[in-house]
């Protein structure tokens, strides 16, 4: 799979650019600042419908522009299709497919499938827990584009069943000052009825959702774990070893009936039974969540445990080993997409530039036989011999070929 051509209008600094790319290695260089990372981001986003440096859409449509477009022209085993979407902040946004509308725009999803390195990349390692929640999502939607829409319904679901709880914490506070009328009212505002039924009903959507986002991420786990050790020791040979563990918000199973103490969900606990465990998870955890408002349980309250030796690479890690769990993971997430069927398109956005010269040499050595990779560079030295290819010089809003 290749990118033969991306076409930008009005996105980010760019008012239009037309770029012919081919496969092998294009390197975009120059200075800071002159929109280099935009063109890789570009291309990020017809590929997951997201940017790995903003939450929202408006940063991406240009200063004083009402919307964006992004054309990118995609090969793939001898087939061509042309993407384009329509970026509306605010708004829905759009996509047509080869020129012919669809009727949601993330029903093109999966036409390009990338692996992005990028500086950000620091923070699965070192951040929050929603970095490495994002990190397993967007592999589970690279690989199969229709967790796009598990993931939309969950997260549909726990906003609701959220302003629920926020009605009824609210109502619980009014009925403890004695301000019946007042508790009454926040519930009839919200529409909400008996609260406890309507929760009933919120609690088996969430469970069924919760449940199919759950196990498709425990079972990628369990792939991406092999995967990721061996790509960490090409990277850092000598280093101590690390390891994923899937930390779960659902509790251990309860004991067996012979005495065994129970598990915690696993990659070979049914769907069925996940989604049994999390409704009589956020049974226990009810009335904590009636008094702060607020979802206790579910996909979106765990974590992916990283480890280095025999602790948390999070806060004990090194700079340089911290660089390398997070390439470790991107390459992990490579050797999945590929073995689907395909090369991914690698962009790899200003990452040498962070890397010593042995980082630098085993990752350029790793990722040369990709059919494509798209680099980002301030300075031409920053790109490795190993990667010689095409070259475009970025600056002041233009975009030069070179080579």
């Amino acid at each position: 799979m290749h990118v033969a051509h991306l076409s930008l209008t009005d996105f980010r600094s760019y008012d239009a650019v037309e770029l012919g790319l081919e496969p092998g290695v294009t390197a975009f260089v120059g200075p800071n600042g002159q929109g280099k990372t935009n063109l890789v981001e570009a291309l990020g986003y017809v590929a997951t419908q997201s940017s790995h440096r903003v939450a929202a859409d408006g940063p991406l449509v240009r200063h004083g522009a009402a919307r964006a477009v992004v054309r990118s022209l995609i090969v793939r085993d001898d087939r061509r299709a042309l993407v384009e979407l329509e970026v509306n902040p605010g708004r829905a946004n759009r996509a047509r497919l080869n020129r012919s509308p669809v009727s949601r725009a993330r029903d093109v999803i999966g036409l390009l499938r990338t692996v992005l390195f990028a500086p950000e990349d620091l923070a699965m390692v070192k951040g929050d827990p929603s970095e490495r929640r994002r990190y397993l999502d967007d592999l589970l939607v690279a690989r199969a584009p229709r967790f796009a829409g598990v993931r939309a319904d969950y997260d549909r679901v726990l906003k609701q069943r959220g302003a629920l709880l926020r009605t009824a914490a609210q109502a619980r506070r009014g009925a403890r000052a004695g301000r019946r009328a007042e508790s009454d009212a926040a519930f009839a505002a919200a529409g909400a009825g008996d609260p406890l039924s309507t929760l009933e009903v919120w609690d088996a959507h969430l469970a069924r959702c919760g449940a199919e986002l759950l196990a498709a991420r425990l079972a990628l786990v369990e792939a991406l774990r092999p995967l990721v050790t061996a790509s960490y020791a090409a990277l850092a040979p000598g280093s101590a070893p690390v390891d994923l563990d899937y930390r779960c918000s659902v509790p251990a199973a309860g004991p067996s009936p012979d005495g065994a103490e129970g598990s915690p969900p696993d990659a070979g606990t049914g769907r069925e039974a996940l989604e049994e465990r999390l409704r009589s998870a956020l049974a226990e955890v009810r009335s904590s969540e009636l008094e702060r408002g607020v979802t206790l349980v579910g996909p979106h309250r765990d974590d992916l445990f990283l480890g280095l030796g025999d602790l948390p690479a999070r806060g004990y890690a090194s700079h340089g080993e911290s660089w390398s769990f997070a390439l470790a993971l991107r390459l992990a997430a490579y050797d999945l997409l590929r073995a689907d069927g395909g090369d991914p398109v690698l962009l790899l956005d200003d990452v040498f530039a962070e890397l010593d010269s042995r980082r630098r040499r085993r990752l350029a050595e790793i990722v040369a036989p990709a059919e494509q990779v798209l680099i980002t560079a301030a300075v031409a030295d920053d790109v490795p011999v190993e990667l010689a290819g095409a070259r475009f010089d970025v600056a002041e809003g233009n975009v030069t070929r070179v080579r």
